[in-house]
């Protein structure tokens, strides 16, 4: 039984350590897809580029804040391991199950998806709030719930996991980790609780009215008006006279100074094989597959620190995480100086519709096949 399957009166501590895990899964699932859309641009720099990096940089926070409440209930952070597939079908522990988004370059269309994950309830189409999850923010809502509803059980648990000491860690940063702290003068509740506000505002806002995040984020731009301003090529700037914000009238509010779309380089959609049918018939396939591998092998290894971050020994995890942080360094380079700069041969490109006859249209819609095809980074997981 899944998370969003468990009935509300049995939401008890254990839930709430499952659905925390699903929360680490969560953040971590939308990094390959913003990295993905992130590489692609041609120059790694201005606007467009400090915009996702900004998004991709909090969606690590998030990672962290989920991971250190998990560790302060005595659950174990789970990283190494994770299995992800792209294309994706919803988000991890059935949070907008109607969300089909997959590892593509950078395009409105993407950006539309990227929105769609970062989307406000009130934004929604009418259908959607029949999911019991349809946004990030009603999965944390359950979990906000539960905590509440379980408040001296979660008291307790916390109590006895910071007597004890990590592992598992808290996890402190100067980017805005929240650790859960052991203070006479502090509700570990609030803690709790306050770290989840923090997750939600960032990513959707923090009120009917408002795409911005609260005065603790210096009421900086959620994550979905960041991506809005970007797909609608304009800042953020609320209409004179005033109107309503709703689904639409949402451009009304994307008026203010100009966003030119960067060049973004045409890399193909990966299919849900990784490219494997590709890489057969590609005369380059060695060369592409070690590359590939390369980027893979150095994605899978900053999951494993993050995991020894939070479950190895207490005075090791700072030079952990510093060396996750210089590994995630290294992906950038193998993505933009090494795999898409391989080029799909046209007349592999030419046979995507029989290659991928399920997977045509999604590989077609975030790529013009009609030019130049690149590779681009798969993101697998190949610890075991």
């Amino acid at each position: 039984m899944t998370t969003s399957e468990t009935p509300t009166t049995s939401r008890d501590l254990n839930w709430i350590k499952q659905a925390l895990q699903s929360a680490v899964e969560v953040e971590c699932s939308t990094l390959p897809l913003y990295l993905s859309a992130l590489f692609s641009l041609e120059v790694q720099n201005y606007t467009t580029y400090n915009v996702i990096r900004s998004v991709a940089m909090e969606e690590m926070v998030h990672v962290a804040i989920a991971a250190n409440m998990l560790a302060a209930l005595g659950g174990t952070p789970q990283l190494k391991y994770l299995k992800l597939s792209y294309p994706m079908h919803g988000l991890p522990g059935g949070a907008e199950p109607d969300l089909r988004v997959g590892l593509a370059q950078l395009s409105r269309s993407q950006l539309k998806h990227f929105m769609r994950i970062e989307k406000p309830e009130f934004l929604l189409r009418p259908t959607l709030p029949n999911e019991t999850y349809p946004t990030i923010a009603d999965f944390y809502e359950a979990i906000r719930q539960a905590i509440i509803r379980n408040e001296d059980t979660v008291r307790a648990a916390v109590k006895a996991a910071l007597e004890a000491g990590g592992p598992p860690n808290q996890v402190g940063d100067i980017i805005g980790f929240k650790t859960i702290t052991s203070s006479p003068d502090v509700d570990t509740v609030n803690q709790l609780l306050n770290g989840m506000e923090e997750i939600v505002h960032q990513g959707e806002g923090t009120t009917r009215e408002s795409l911005f995040a609260d005065a603790v984020s210096q009421n900086e731009e959620s994550h979905y008006a960041k991506f809005a301003e970007l797909y609608h090529g304009a800042s953020y700037q609320d209409p004179h006279p005033a109107i309503e914000l709703t689904l639409e009238t949402e451009h009304e509010f994307f008026k203010g100074y100009p966003i030119g779309w960067p060049t973004v380089i045409n890399t193909l959609a990966v299919p849900a094989d990784g490219y494997a049918r590709i890489l057969k018939l590609d005369p380059a396939g060695k060369d592409v597959t070690e590359d590939l591998i390369a980027f893979d092998k150095e994605y899978s290894s900053i999951l494993a620190a993050l995991d020894a971050v939070w479950n190895g020994p207490a005075d090791k995890w700072w030079p952990t995480l510093g060396g996750a942080v210089g590994s995630m360094m290294k992906l950038r380079v193998l993505c933009c100086f090494k795999i898409m700069r391989r080029q799909i041969p046209a007349d592999i490109v030419a046979q995507l519709s029989d290659l991928y006859p399920d997977e045509i249209d999604y590989l077609n819609t975030y790529a013009d096949l009609q030019k130049p095809v690149f590779y681009g980074p798969r993101f697998l997981n190949t610890n075991s």
